[in-house]
């Protein structure tokens, strides 16, 4: 019985594709709560942008794409263990939010164990 449920868990064990479309979706709604709610993009831009969501939802394969490249995963056949980090680059004069996260993929979920973002402190 050990063993049947044993390979079931690695049958279902995410792959990294798995884990783009999970990682995706999770940047899309935070994306969409930090720029589109209230004290996101500044109002004079929120009047130049229709649709601030769908804008965001555009760019989930770019977002995706950008997620998994710097993601690494370490595959225990029974479970997969993502840890991402991105962010802290400087956009313009802006600096970029570093974002760290530590995600368990098993039995074809996704369980978020940590997540941390640096904010660098207003000049």
């Amino acid at each position: 019985m050990l063993a049947l449920a044993a390979g079931g868990l690695a049958l279902t064990n995410p792959s990294p594709a798995d884990f783009r479309a999970y990682a995706s979706d999770r940047l899309v709604e935070e994306i969409s709560k930090e720029l589109c709610g209230d004290g996101g993009v500044p109002v004079l831009l929120r009047m130049a942008i229709n649709n601030c969501v769908g804008l965001v939802q555009a760019q989930r394969a770019a977002l995706a794409a950008v997620v998994l490249s710097h993601t690494r995963r370490r595959n225990y056949g029974l479970l997969s263990v993502f840890e991402s980090e991105l962010g802290g680059q400087s956009l313009l004069r802006w600096q970029v939010p570093r974002f760290r996260s530590t995600v368990v993929g098993v039995a074809g979920q996704f369980v978020l164990i940590s997540a941390a973002t640096d904010r660098p402190e207003s000049p």
